[in-house]
């Protein structure tokens, strides 16, 4: 039964193949609680030299450092002060329902991830708004000045046109002046912008890539079923973009110019471990930076328990491939 399901999804809804190679499975190392969070919701994860950074989308007006150990990770609050957000180009239906939604949830900005360039500017991306605050070392945050035409392509190619499904992550090379964004879901992409003097501009166009279709959860899914292809954050990594795929509990690594994806792998395995598992219908990893030595994934729970009780932001540690994440398949 569930085979035929899958023949047909994959024909007729556009789900993956049925019949792909599965993806590899990556080994877990080890898990964090994170402890402070004020709005909990672990959103985002960046490394800006050797210090880990965390984002809430309830929180507006702070970010956090986190101070690593073995067990419990502790958040340390670092208070932002947030200019007036700029008009982005989003039709008054999305801004006025993210207004409304925001008295209900908190956070009016929803923060959704974040990245680091080699100077150590922070960059958090504004699921609300379509908008990109830059949070510098020392001195004030501002928003980036960035061109109506990535909001307006993207919505031509069919992604941010509905309400919680805009941005969801962002990655940003060491330079400080490329910055590819993901469009969550419905249909999920990948948008790049290059700075251009003061303006963040298309460079010949802004969408590398427009994905609609489902995918049938992993089969040790509590009840797997066909959902939206997502994404869910972004890292960078040796030149290659890093898709942190919630739904499909994968990271896939892809072509940073062509958004072409060329290998993946999966955390299911670890994730779907009994005593791991959250009584939700969809993956809740909204976190990812990969490094030589692995992958970190945080875990937004929405206040969630899981099955052995645990409520808080988890924070998960993934040994490395065997032969590196730029191995050939």
């Amino acid at each position: 039964m569930r085979v035929g399901f899958a023949l047909a999804c994959a024909l007729l809804l556009g789900c993956g193949s049925v019949f792909a190679e599965p993806a590899p499975s990556l080994r877990l190392l080890s898990e964090h609680p994170v402890e402070g969070m004020r709005g909990g919701n672990l959103s985002g994860l960046a490394q800006c030299g050797k210090e880990l950074w965390t984002v809430s989308d309830r929180d507006d007006d702070q970010i956090y450092r986190l101070e690593p150990g073995d067990g419990t990770w502790q958040a340390q609050t670092v208070h932002i002060d947030v200019p007036p957000v700029p008009d982005s180009g989003l039709p008054w239906g999305l801004r006025s329902r993210t207004w409304v939604a925001s008295f209900v949830r908190g956070g009016d900005l929803d923060f959704e991830g974040i990245t680091c360039d080699s100077a150590g500017n922070r960059y958090l991306v504004s699921e609300a708004h379509a908008a990109v605050l830059q949070v510098p070392p020392a001195g004030p945050a501002s928003w980036l000045k960035i061109s109506p035409l990535l909001v307006r392509e993207a919505r031509a190619s069919g992604m941010l046109l509905h309400f919680n499904a805009l941005f969801e992550g962002l990655a940003i090379n060491p330079a400080g002046d490329q910055l590819w964004l993901a469009a969550e879901r419905e249909r999920r992409g990948l948008l790049l912008v290059k700075r251009q003097q003061t303006v963040w501009d298309c460079d010949a166009g802004c969408v590398l890539l427009s994905e609609a279709g489902v995918e049938m959860q992993p089969a040790n899914f509590p009840k797997a079923k066909a959902v939206s292809r997502d994404f869910s954050d972004l890292s960078l990594f040796n030149g290659k973009l890093f898709t942190l795929e919630r739904n499909a509990f994968e990271i896939c690594r892809r072509d940073a110019v062509t958004a072409k994806v060329e290998r993946c792998w999966s955390f299911a395995d670890e994730a779907l471990r009994p005593p791991r598992r959250y009584a939700q219908d969809y993956g809740l990893a909204e976190a990812l930076i990969v490094d030589a030595e692995g992958a970190w994934i945080g875990i937004d729970n929405n206040g969630g328990a899981r099955a052995d009780g645990e409520k808080r932001p988890i924070v998960w540690r993934f040994a490395a491939p065997d032969g590196g994440w730029n191995a050939a398949p």
